[in-house]
């Protein structure tokens, strides 16, 4: 509980409104798309970034947890404040700061919706590339602070690589300032990329600087089914093996076919058993080009039919309705986003087969299979104790099964409180260590986000 003297002086601070303490508005504010709550004694709800400066300070003085927020579209727990205390929620920094096409940049407060910044960018010609699922919903910040991507990230990368610098308050209470306003700026340490993804364990963003990218002059769609998911996986690859690289690649396996089938039985043909939707952009030729290389690509035995869409809008919108529809279906389901390089999907994808089969769990795969990032879906009863004993005896072969491919047990949702069990599979103790003395140096008194990322916290 917080005392009241802590709670007058966090109310001195902010604007009239600006923090909750009624447990029915704080509730809001204790769960996300892990779909495990942890209430808050409080909610911070600051409009700018000198309130942020001052109430870090205080919870620092007074060893307060604080867990900074989006809008909590998250999957991996990561905006969870399992350790009560007060959550800074930055959904009121909603400003636009600046539009600069002659640089190519624009400045944004964090609670800025990903939605706004394509919709500022597209006017002048531009666009921020990260676009994940929920982009008509999440928030700059949080994009930042998980890294996030999506479809497009297997041509313009990630949101690390699209923003120049922040302005940021550490656990101490001071302000930062990281990266430049240029494309090119080598003066110091890079503390712009350590501090995207770093899940607000480090410091609380309070402006980005942002790269735009140009907005293509044609996408094109393509579509690829399969009577297999082998063949499927064998088609990424000579995809990505060869020069023209998609603008989005994604993958589509039977079980995630089938839900699709169920809403939409015309989308999808009956006999496809894995499927490939493809962008392509460019100019014209550009496009044209691209398209017959990677149609080429596609073809191999397992090959049902590959073509160009003149229209896959439907396509695309339901792909990205696929997490909705298993959370239809199995609210409490076990999602993962693992990656491994491209040219072993391939075993990937057979390794994920056996396991369902072995462990009686069932299992969903889609997701950016140019980038060789699957998200898998398995599908669980909470109740059912037996069950849920299968599926994380499944899930920890299948991350064994990742790191074993040469991948990485996350792309894009972040470690949060989900995959912390199973961060000392990929990072040895070492370079753990090396990254807690830098939380000490940011956050000497643990009190932002605490107890995410590392294991045992």
């Amino acid at each position: 509980m917080l005392s009241a003297d802590f709670l007058s002086r966090l109310t001195s601070l902010l604007p009239p409104g600006a923090l909750l303490t009624d447990p029915a508005e704080c509730y809001a504010y204790g769960y996300d798309n892990s779909r495990k709550v942890f209430p808050p004694d409080a909610v911070a709800l600051p409009v700018e970034a000198a309130q942020v400066q001052a109430l870090v300070a205080l919870c620092n003085e007074c060893q307060v947890p604080l867990t900074p927020r989006g809008r909590g579209t998250g999957t991996a727990g990561g905006s969870l404040p399992e350790r009560g205390g007060v959550v800074l929620s930055l959904e009121r920094m909603r400003r636009i700061l600046a539009v600069d096409p002659a640089n190519r940049v624009m400045v944004v407060e964090p609670g800025v919706l990903n939605q706004e910044v394509q919709d500022a960018a597209r006017g002048h010609g531009f666009f921020w590339p990260p676009d994940p699922s929920s982009s008509a919903y999440c928030t700059v910040g949080g994009n930042l602070a998980t890294c996030a991507a999506g479809p497009h990230a297997v041509k313009y990368g990630v949101s690390r690589d699209h923003v120049l610098g922040l302005t940021a308050v550490t656990g101490k209470g001071e302000i930062i300032r990281t990266g430049c306003y240029t494309t090119k700026g080598v003066v110091g340490y890079d503390l712009t990329r350590l501090l995207v993804g770093s899940e607000g364990t480090l410091a609380v963003i309070v402006e980005a600087t942002l790269k735009l990218t140009p907005l293509p002059p044609k996408t094109g769609g393509l579509t690829a089914h399969y009577r297999d998911a082998k063949s499927c996986a064998e088609a990424i690859v000579a995809i990505m093996g060869q020069p023209h690289v998609p603008s989005a690649l994604e993958f589509m396996d039977n079980a995630a076919l089938d839900l699709i089938r169920c809403r939409q039985p015309e989308l999808i043909p009956a006999d496809t058993r894995a499927m490939l939707m493809i962008e392509v952009d460019g100019s014209a030729a550009a496009v044209a080009e691209a398209a017959e290389a990677i149609l080429r690509a596609c073809r191999n035995s397992g090959l049902i039919g590959a073509r160009r869409e003149a229209d896959s809008a439907a396509l695309w919108a339901a792909r990205k309705a696929l997490s909705p529809l298993l959370r239809d279906i199995a609210p409490k389901k076990i999602n993962e986003d693992v990656v491994v390089p491209v040219s072993r999907l391939p075993e990937l994808l057979q390794g994920l087969a056996e396991l369902s089969a072995r462990y009686r769990v069932a299992n969903v795969n889609f997701g950016h299979a140019g980038n060789g990032n699957l998200h898998v879906n398995l599908l669980v009863n909470p109740d059912d104790r037996d069950e849920m004993g299968r599926a994380e005896a499944c899930l920890g072969e299948v991350f064994d099964q990742v790191l074993h491919l040469g991948g990485t047990l996350s792309g894009e949702h972040g470690v949060g409180s989900e995959k912390r069990p199973f961060v000392p599979r990929e990072i040895d103790a070492v370079t753990l260590g090396v990254m807690k003395e830098i939380k000490q140096v940011f956050d000497p008194r643990d009190i932002l986000n605490p107890g995410k990322i590392f294991p045992g916290a």
